[in-house]
Order: structure tokens, then C-alpha cells, then sequence
């Protein structure tokens, strides 16, 4: 079956955030979507404001002409909600998030809608060597480093401007030696909310020594809605005929490897659902889906389309696009039910899922992998799409 084309968005209704004054006059709670499903959570500005490392945290919100609107706070960059219309023209909030900086905090999932730097994904045994040097980096991925390591751009205050209803800008100088990455690297990360229901990341980087970088986003979506259970019955389909395989450690052979005939193959719409649970080597090394999936350059927006995820539920449609060469795809396996969720959900098994647009992992030790190593003076600059339809 294929996924239902994106063209001819119905018009997006907005989500309040209530600042503390404003909410005092109105009875808390949530907005009901429909009887069966979750609810849309009214977030309030005084819960994402607090001191961190002598910075101050906060909430952001992006609408367009069609009242669409994606919140976020400055804490990690974090998407923390993204409210469109299902196919009966009712809100969800196709992004699992919290109600509080706290709860992002205190989770034990520290990604959740963040932006990732300065290595997204993982990097073999904390280990690579530029210019001669080998960098020894923090291991928090078993014996590997994950998404920048012990304090990766998701647990940094970012500064922030808002100069228009569209748009934030989020800048971050990440110091030589910050997490023993050499350079100093001077990051900035526009957000922009279009008129075209388009959700544009820019990502842009400059250092005064050569570095590696892989800057990504981590919003985990249902796009059913936050908190509405399993994600298995969404349907994908990933525009790659080839895929990384990793070994036990979830680490990069080097090799690329076909999809079709095996359970990675979502050339045509597939349910996450369908074979994840096939016997593959793979599939029990990531315990599902958490693989880098090769983009074969089919062209969209200007740039490569990477992949539409259909809800079952809601009907929406996301269609991602990117000039990245790769696409992770996490199917939410290490989800444990250790949180809880701003509709009151706990984060259950495959209650949500990644598709992180980026460089492969690892490539610093993979020479066969497209390069991720900004030298000094260059302009390092990216940028991808989510759109989104029903």
C-alpha cells in the first residue's frame, strides 16, 4: 500500500502555552481530542523557566498563517510539542515530550527532541584520530561514545532568539576540549516553522581547529499522538537500497549492504510492525530498528527525500527531506516505561520512533564513509524537512 501523497495540507489550529498569569484564570487540564484518544496538553511557560549552569531556561513557540505550532525550549534545544490535525481535522501532538525542564532533567531517556552534537550517533570505542592525533572521548554507550558523550548538546542551555513568529535561532560555542573534541566550534541552529506546514532545521558550524561534526535533531514521534501507544502499525518507507549492518555494539562494519530481501527493506510502505520482530541477526543486535539507512539521492524539495511515515490512527503523513547522506531510524527499543510523558503515558516499548537525518555513524574510523571532519576556516551547514499532511 502506498503512503497518501502530502499535498493539500488541511489549515493547522494552534496550541495555547499558558504563561503562569494567564493560567491562573483558566481550569487546568487538557483539550480532549476524541473519546478514544490522547489529549492535547495545555504547557505552561513557568514550568520550562529555571537556572541551569547560570543560564536561563525557557519555552519558545513557533506558529504560521495556518496556526500551526512547534514548541520548544532552550534546555537541549528540545522539541518538546508539534500540534497538526489528524484526518478529522482534531490537534495531535505527533511529539512525545515532557511538561517540565525538570522532567527532561530527571529522565532517564536524555535525547528526547534534542539537538545532537557535536557527534550524533556513535563513534567505535570513544576513539578517533585527526590530523595524526588520537582523541580519547567519554564512553556512555557501553564502550562506545553516543550522540557528543557524557554532556552532549542535549544537556547544554542554549542561547536563544526568537526574531519572528516562525523562527528560532539557538546558538552554542562549544569550546576546545569540550568533551575532549578539539576546536573550538561555534555552533547555530535555526528552526523555522514555514508557511508551507514545513518544519526546517538549518544547521550551520564554524572552528578554529579542525574538528569532526554531525549535528541532528532527536524528536521522538507518534504521530498518532503523544501517548497513544504502540508505533508498529505506523507505516514507513525509507527512500535507501543500502543500509549499514553493525555489529553487537550497534558499530558500523564499514560495509553497505542491500536491503532487499531482508527486514530493513522499505522501499515500498511498510508497518514498523511487520518483520521487526523477524529472526535476523540485525534486527536482535539493535533489538529492532536502529540502523543507518544510505539515501539513494531521490530527489524532493531540493534536496534528497528520505523518508513519509504514514499514522494509522491519525492519518497524518510526515514526509522527511535532507541534504544529509544518511537517515537512523530507531524504533523506540530501549523505551522502558521509566517515564512519563506530558499527556500522562509512560514511555512503553515502542510507544515512539527516530529518524535522525545525518552523516553515518563512526565515519571518523570508516575512510570508506562520506567524510565528517570540518577543518578550520570552512563553513560547516546542513539542513533538513519535516513535513507534515494528511
Amino acid at each position: 500500500m502506498k503512503l497518501r501523497s502530502i499535498t493539500g495540507l488541511a489549515a493547522l489550529a494552534s496550541i495555547t502555552i499558558a504563561s503562569c498569569q494567564s493560567e491562573s484564570k483558566k481550569a487546568s487540564g487538557s483539550d480532549s481530542l476524541n473519546a478514544d484518544s490522547t489529549a492535547v496538553v495545555k504547557l505552561v511557560a513557568d514550568s520550562f523557566k529555571k537556572e541551569i549552569d547560570g543560564k536561563q531556561t525557557a519555552l519558545y513557540t513557533l506558529k504560521n498563517k495556518h496556526n500551526a505550532s512547534a514548541i520548544f525550549t532552550n534546555y537541549g534545544g528540545r522539541l518538546v510539542s508539534l500540534l497538526i490535525p489528524n484526518k478529522e481535522g482534531k490537534l495531535v501532538d505527533v511529539v512525545v515530550g515532557f511538561k517540565s525542564v525538570s522532567d527532561y532533567e530527571k529522565s532517564t531517556e536524555p535525547y528526547f527532541g534534542a539537538t545532537i552534537g557535536r557527534y550524533g550517533n556513535r563513534i567505535a570505542k570513544g576513539k578517533f584520530t585527526l590530523d595524526g592525533k588520537t582523541y580519547t572521548l567519554f564512553t556512555n554507550n557501553g564502550q562506545n561514545t553516543l550522540h557528543g558523550g557524557k554532556k552532549g548538546y542535549q544537556y547544554v542551555v542554549w542561547d536563544a532568539t526568537q526574531p519572528n513568529d516562525h523562527t528560532l535561532e539557538l546558538h552554542y560555542l562549544s569550546k576546545d576540549g569540550d568533551e575532549n573534541f578539539p576546536g573550538n566550534l561555534d555552533v547555530k541552529v535555526t528552526y523555522t516553522l514555514t508557511d508551507d506546514n514545513e518544519l526546517k532545521m538549518d544547521y550551520e558550524a564554524k572552528t578554529d581547529k579542525n574538528t569532526i561534526v554531525n549535528l541532528t535533531n532527536h524528536a521522538f514521534f507518534n504521530l498518532n499522538g503523544d501517548g497513544s501507544g504502540s508505533i508498529l502499525n505506523h507505516e514507513v518507507q525509507i527512500f535507501a537500497d543500502e543500509y549499514t549492518p553493525v555489529d553487537s555494539t550497534l558499530i558500523p562494519s564499514g560495509k553497505l549492504e542491500k536491503v532487499a530481501g531482508t527486514p530493513f527493506d522499505f522501499t515500498k510502505a511498510t508497518t514498523i510492525g511487520a518483520r521487526v520482530e523477524d529472526k535476523n541477526e540485525q534486527l536482535t543486535f539493535g533489538k529492532g530498528y536502529d540502523h543507518n539507512y544510505v539515501l539513494n539521492k531521490t530527489k524532493g524539495m531540493g534536496m534528497f527525500h528520505a523518508a513519509m511515515v504514514k499514522g494509522d490512527k491519525s492519518g497524518i503523513v510526515m514526509d522527511i527531506y535532507t541534504q544529509e547522506p544518511g537517515l537512523q531510524f530507531y524504533s523506540g527499543n530501549f523505551m522502558q516505561s521509566k517515564n512519563t510523558f506530558k499527556t500522562g503515558a509512560k514511555d512503553d516499548f515502542r510507544t515512539a520512533f527516530a529518524m535522525e537525518t545525518q552523516h553515518f555513524p563512526d565515519s571518523p574510523n570508516q575512510p570508506a564513509f562520506p567524510s565528517t571532519v570540518l577543518k578550520a576556516g570552512q563553513v560547516y551547514k546542513t539542513s533538513s524537512i519535516y513535513k507534515f499532511g494528511n
